[in-house]
């Protein structure tokens, strides 16, 4: 998710010293280059770190119990914590990059729009730029079709738990963004941060009533556990949903933009995943241990106690909802530019950003599941802007000031392939080089197997052709308990009415 607090400022003084002292004249400011960068009005590392982990933890974090249960736990337990250290470290080289951006180009040092394509645009020339841009859109289109899809399901199954309502799981997708339109009409959501916090704080109490609610049911439910048969494709589709969990540095470079000193994003990056750390792998932990493969997509309808289930509902909801108010910004605003919307209200702004709500309404109807859209988004965009891309610009990006250290003459553009082993140290050669491997190879599994879902195995009709079937189990939202047990038709909780078993969620 890219967003922005508020333009930052540097701390410049008048004297200037070679030819990046030299700012182009739409700056009002100008910037000693000699100094590293300093954003008085900024961010402390430790509130950024706390925006990170709202920017990241939510969605994906109820569906991780899948992806442990499909993966064999020991298996899904090693990846997890392997992708928790991967994608700290490409968040870390990440930040290096965009330091070597504002302490090399003065520019930077004021307010930018996109600072991630800017990195690719650096690293490796102006077509890369655009194919970030790209990327990110597409990214982004996604996490709001499966954001809007979860946020969807959890008011379904709260109107259902507490007012006995039937409503139809494709009319609440249609009600929940037309409440949202209004909000995404606002220019920009410099002025949400509190949004993130509390992003943060509804994930965090999720994260506790999760853990309460599969610790009352672990008496009754775990001597009837079983696990489902090792499915390599399953296998996959874990990966892409550790890859959405624990994705989104797209975000990455403007979060530290607004910090005031970036360079200790070092630091914010640690406290972020650790918290994440700390919040996953517990989830993952009880989800399988009590539940296993009586789960399904999502770990919430399985807990029996209802005020539980449906409270981490509403939690979840509202980080979703959130979420998808900062979603949308960047994607509506990269469109108005290209179709040249002028930057106050008007009916223009109104017509670009309806449109857009409209094609993700279009595509979250079409694909009425979010489990393998979520495997989908994280195995392709978000493996490539979170784990190949970081390393990848980063070796670029210092062999650029490496080579320019020791000629001492700068650059008049992106380093060649050659220049790369030449002016960095081996040791960051083979860790970038190893973690782009995986993300090729594990990505590229990930996305065919969530394809493969998506087409076949796990397929479900579209809205607008199961309105006309009278079949109520074409609604993916019609479960309220998923219970446990072989048969997943126990439950101790007296009066509980079960969901429709799905044995075969896991073949």
């Amino acid at each position: 998710m890219t967003f922005s607090l508020e333009p930052p400022y540097a701390t410049d003084e008048p004297e200037h010293k070679g030819n990046r002292s030299r700012v182009a004249s739409e700056y009002d400011v100008t910037a000693d280059m000699t100094k590293p960068y300093y954003n008085p009005r900024g961010l402390n590392w430790f509130v950024t770190g706390l925006f990170v982990v709202g920017d990241l933890a939510g969605g994906g974090l109820v569906a991780l119990p899948t992806a442990m249960i499909q993966s064999q736990f020991y298996a899904g337990l090693v990846v997890c914590v392997v992708m928790i250290c991967v994608v700290t470290y490409t968040a870390y080289v990440l930040g290096l990059s965009w330091n070597i951006l504002l302490n090399t180009w003065p520019q930077y040092r004021h307010h930018c729009r996109k600072p991630y394509p800017e990195i690719g645009g650096r690293a490796l020339g102006p077509i890369c730029q655009t194919l970030v841009s790209i990327c990110i859109d597409v990214t982004q289109f996604m996490i709001a079709v499966v954001y809007l899809l979860l946020s969807s399901k959890n008011i379904q199954n709260f109107i259902k738990a507490f007012f006995g309502g039937n409503i139809s799981f494709c009319i609440v997708i249609l009600v929940v963004a037309v409440c949202l339109l209004p909000l995404t009409f606002l220019k920009s959501p410099q002025d949400f941060w509190w949004a993130v916090v509390i992003a943060m704080i509804t994930t965090s109490c999720a994260v506790i009533l999760i853990i309460v609610g599969s610790s009352i049911d672990l008496e009754a439910c775990h001597p009837l556990k079983q696990m489902p048969s090792f499915n390599i494709k399953n296998y996959f589709l874990a990966l892409g949903t550790f890859l959405f969990a624990v994705g989104g540095h797209s975000a990455f470079p403007t979060i530290q933009h607004d910090m005031r000193n970036p360079a200790q994003f070092t630091w914010s990056v640690a406290l972020a995943f650790s918290v994440m750390a700390m919040m996953y792998i517990p989830v993952c932990i009880m989800g399988w241990y009590v539940y296993g493969d009586s789960l399904r997509d999502s770990i919430i309808p399985s807990i029996q106690t209802v005020w539980i289930q449906q409270a981490i509902n509403i939690l979840i909801t509202v980080h979703c909802i959130l979420t998808l108010t900062i979603v949308f910004n960047p994607l509506n605003q990269e469109i108005e530019d290209l179709l040249q919307v002028p930057h106050k209200f008007g009916i223009q702004r109104v017509a670009v950003r309806t449109g857009i709500m409209f094609a993700v309404v279009v595509v979250a109807e079409s694909v009425p599941v979010f489990g393998p859209l979520l495997d989908l988004v994280g195995g392709s965009t978000l493996t490539l802007t979170s784990v190949i891309l970081p390393c990848l610009f980063y070796l670029f990006l210092q062999a650029y000031k490496n080579k320019e250290e020791v000629t001492g003459k700068p650059g008049d553009g992106p380093v060649s392939f050659n220049d790369v082993f030449n002016y960095n140290d081996q040791k960051t050669i083979v860790v970038c080089c190893i973690i782009m491997v995986i993300g090729v190879i594990g990505g590229g599994a990930a996305t065919y197997s969530a394809i493969v879902e998506l087409t076949t195995t796990d397929f479900a009709l579209p809205c607008y052709v199961s309105v006309f079937m009278h079949n109520n189990n074409s609604d993916p939202g019609n479960d309220q308990t998923n219970c446990c047990g072989a048969a997943q038709d126990f439950t101790h909780i007296s009066g509980q009415q079960c969901s429709p078993p799905n044995l075969h969620f896991y073949d």
